[in-house]
């Protein structure tokens, strides 16, 4: 504290650093381990070169150094040589810290996208005030409180339009060629953790839940949902848990989720780091709702932290059978502290043990290859563990799935229409041009509206390149410098014509995966997010293997 006093308050910075240096100095009384003495010394003596390093600067260099500035880039700079996971949050970025960890913030209440140098409302969140509001999918935000947002980008714009709950922001808008003005009063925006649950399976008698975050009230929020699934279907046969790209947050609330199928008093989750202060184990506190149903739960590569805490627990006690890809492999644990000035800091301080004993931590930070980049856990230290019922389970890379789905990649057509916003397009002028459609568990892209997309396509003049195109453009390039060019001249046209005619034919080749695409993105304009979520499900590939192991 008394160092960042000093560099920001110049007239204070003799005195500060004395009184900093003096608190450094304690570990080095007499009594304490030379180890530690050493220690106290060089904390010491680079804080004074730090603090001789600003005031030089800020008395000798040729322009005015922006102390805050300058200071928050050396913080950043320290905290990125240990993990990314390890932050320093400015007063200024306080609401961004209560989404992470809350998932609440003050604001409208809407997804925001840019496209070139323009920001457009993505997806409006249900009843929130951007959607009370009526703005909708599609609008371009031209100015947030009489500032333009040109050349603006999605940061920019959503700083601009957040702020304390129940003061107003009033923004420009563009729709279809027109604009118009709306003014919102800004609500303290709770994010829902769990944006979906209902029934799945060719005869709807097996729940699913939908997970986004392990935000405040998550494991509330999914005990209530699995209770509500049973109430209404008491003889349900299984219950899907679905995990995909979340990528955790609240230990706690993954304790208390796994509790709700497990028993009281079962470990869930032990942590160990360098302050054994803050070693603990975790423990299902509460009366379970049900120990006999079964269970799975889906991952992916894009869930971590607590979504590991909970599916590697369950995996370790043989409650459920995990479903997907192998997932991120966080397994680190931070706590927030409180800084000066109103400032705060994320900082990674132990690693977490799930009941087998294995960490699923998949990088090791505190090793960096010449480049500096952090190595991921050898093949050779990674250790076997066993299950509860003794199976066979690994540390060191993530949760491994019981049963593996392989992921299903974009074709280059998906990311071209992805990427140029076609889709979204497409969708916005349908809203525009169709009152309502079927109720989400029934859409489907007809023939008719895939046929019309098709015509939007042409009339947008798609264009896109392959891997191939490239790979071509590549040897083109290599035969020229090695004067073999004219050699394959023929036959480098000839592939590329193919490849042309191939190309022609991709809207229809890859139609059932843009067809999957069309309808998240249509159903998202007329039910929001739980629609799109229930709408894709019958197609889901990972969803499907779940429900075939449930129900052996």
């Amino acid at each position: 504290m008394g160092l960042f006093r000093a560099v920001i308050v110049n007239s204070k910075m003799k005195k500060t650093l004395i009184i900093g240096l003096l608190a450094v100095a304690v570990l080095a009384a007499p009594g304490v381990r030379a180890q530690e003495d050493d220690r106290g010394f060089e904390i010491a003596k680079n804080l004074e070169i730090f603090s001789n390093v600003y005031k030089q600067l800020n008395l000798n260099y040729v322009d005015d150094v922006d102390p805050g500035k300058a200071i928050k880039t050396a913080i950043d700079a320290m905290l990125s040589s240990l993990d990314p996971y390890t932050n320093y949050f400015p007063e200024s970025q306080m609401e961004d810290v209560k989404l992470q960890l809350l998932g609440q913030y003050g604001g409208v209440g809407s997804l925001i996208v840019q496209r070139g140098d323009s920001v457009y409302i993505s997806e409006p969140y249900q009843g929130l005030p951007a959607d009370e509001a009526g703005l909708k999918a599609g609008d371009r935000i031209v100015a947030v409180d009489g500032q333009s947002t040109c050349g603006k980008t999605t940061a920019d714009v959503s700083e601009a339009m957040r702020g304390q709950a129940g003061s107003t922001v009033t923004l420009r808008l563009e729709r279809a060629g027109v604009e118009f003005d709306r003014t919102l009063t800004r609500r303290e925006i709770h994010l829902p953790n769990v944006p979906y649950f209902g029934f799945v399976g060719p005869d709807r008698d097996f729940g699913y839940i939908k997970l986004d975050e392990f935000t405040t009230d998550a494991a509330k929020h999914v005990r209530e949902a699995f209770v509500s699934l049973k109430k209404e279907k008491p003889a349900m046969k299984g219950l899907v848990l679905d995990l995909r790209g979340n990528g955790g947050g609240l230990m706690n609330e993954a304790v208390d989720i796994v509790n709700i199928w497990v028993p009281r008093g079962t470990l869930v989750v032990e942590t160990k780091g360098k302050v054994a202060s803050k070693n603990l184990k975790s423990y299902t506190r509460l009366a379970p709702e049900d120990t006999e149903i079964p269970l799975a739960v889906l991952i992916d590569g894009a869930s971590a932290s607590a979504s590991e805490i909970v599916s590697g627990s369950l995996q370790d006690l043989d409650r459920a059978v995990v479903v997907g890809q192998r997932s991120y492999g966080k397994g680190l644990v931070q706590n927030i502290l409180p800084m000066p000035y109103n400032s705060q800091m994320k900082v990674t301080v132990s690693k977490y043990y799930i009941p087998s004993g294995r960490c699923i931590q998949a990088i090791d930070y505190s090793h960096r290859d010449d480049q500096g980049r952090a190595l991921k856990v050898p093949d050779s230290l990674k250790t076997a563990f066993k299950t509860k019922g003794g199976r066979t389970v690994y540390d060191g890379f993530g949760i491994e799935p019981d049963v593996e789905v392989e992921p299903e990649y974009m074709s280059n057509l998906a990311m071209a229409l992805t990427q140029k916003f076609l889709i979204f397009d497409y969708a916005t002028q349908y809203y525009r041009t169709h009152k309502s459609i079927a109720p989400a568990a029934d859409f489907e892209v007809s023939d008719s509206l895939y046929d019309d997309f098709c015509r939007f396509l042409t009339e947008r003049g798609l264009t896109y390149n392959t891997y191939t195109e490239r790979a071509i453009k590549d040897l083109r390039e290599v035969a020229k410098q090695e004067r073999y060019d004219s050699a394959i001249a023929q036959q480098l046209k000839a592939m590329e014509d193919i490849l042309k005619r191939v190309k022609e034919d991709d809207v229809l080749n890859h139609r059932a995966e843009v067809s999957e695409m069309l309808k998240a993105e249509i159903l998202v304009r007329y039910y929001y997010d739980h629609g799109r979520i229930e709408g894709v499900l019958k197609s889901d590939p990972v969803l499907r293997r779940a429900l075939e192991e449930l129900g052996r």
